[in-house]
């Protein structure tokens, strides 16, 4: 009964913050007010409190305009824990916006809708450089699909070519960031509780959000890494292969719960055009996830 409590009084709460703050949204995208890109980060934030999401941010947000934020997938909640600290458009499949409620709220959020076929990549790439030609800040799931919470999967390179360019005669920055599922009511999440979390395969959206609805108060560390130009690496294959190295390992500190030793891989030297090296060479050793 307290779980049905609870999660009736999130749905409740969640119904009425939409319901209150999308037109006011609605108003500010059809008025093309500078507002209309911060304000969504009030509505997630908002969410988060409601939902019972523990945000623990670590590193410093890009403070370049455009960025690309390149982040590992793991959920739909992914979009309210990130939205909550990165004021940014997600790109994301053509097949959200169909969906009830949240297709309203990612085309609200001005969301770059992508399609998975070959002939609409260079049209897509396209429509990616123009949004970051005009300064806006877009969030990238280049795993193309969400996992189990526990590993990352292999990057598709192809959108990553997006951020070749230069807008403004800037080289474009990309920012890998890390996300993990840590926590559940103040102790360790572990395997068990993760796929509540995690959304992949072929899980049923509307069961798997009723049950995290009663599952209480959850952790979530979002690790902002350091910031690259794009310019940096000799093709967007070496760029998405450094962004999973970086992630990889974020991924795996927060849930071990231990502190990132400097031993992942390191930023490409800008001067030079070329990439540093660690010890462990996790760069080189997912260029193979690095699909195109």
């Amino acid at each position: 009964m307290r779980a049905f409590l609870l999660r009736l009084s999130r749905i409740v709460l969640y119904l009425g913050v939409t319901l209150l703050l999308v037109p006011v949204q609605a108003l500010l995208v059809a008025a093309k007010s500078p507002l209309a890109a911060a304000f969504p980060r009030l509505y997630h934030r908002l969410c988060c409190r409601i939902l019972g999401f523990r945000i623990e941010a670590k590193g410093a947000l890009s403070d370049r305009h455009p960025t690309l934020f390149v982040v590992n997938h793991i959920s739909y909640v992914d979009i309210t824990i990130l939205g909550a600290l990165i004021k940014g458009s997600f790109v994301a499949k053509s097949e959200v916006a169909g969906w009830p409620l949240f297709g309203v709220l990612a085309k609200l959020q001005r969301t770059v809708f992508i399609e998975r076929r070959v002939r609409r990549a260079a049209a897509q790439r396209g429509e990616l450089t123009r949004r970051l030609a005009a300064g806006d800040d877009l969030i990238l799931f280049p795993e193309g699909t969400s996992s189990d919470g526990s590993r990352v999967l292999p990057f598709k390179s192809a959108l990553f070519s997006a951020a070749e360019g230069k807008t403004g005669g800037d080289p474009v920055v990309v920012q890998p960031v890390s996300l993990a599922y840590v926590r559940l009511n103040g102790m360790p999440m572990g395997r068990l509780y993760r796929p509540f979390f995690a959304w992949y395969g072929d899980m049923e959206m509307a069961s798997h959000l009723w049950e995290l609805l009663g599952l209480g108060v959850a952790g979530v560390s979002v690790e902002f890494h350091t910031p690259v130009m794009a310019s940096a690496f000799p093709s967007r294959k070496a760029l998405a292969a450094y962004c999973r190295g970086v992630i990889v390992d974020g991924v795996a500190a927060a849930l071990s719960g231990r502190e990132q030793d400097g031993a992942g891989s390191a930023p490409p030297d800008a001067t030079k055009g070329e990439q540093a090296r660690s010890p462990r060479a996790a760069v080189a050793s997912s260029i193979a996830g690095a699909q195109a």
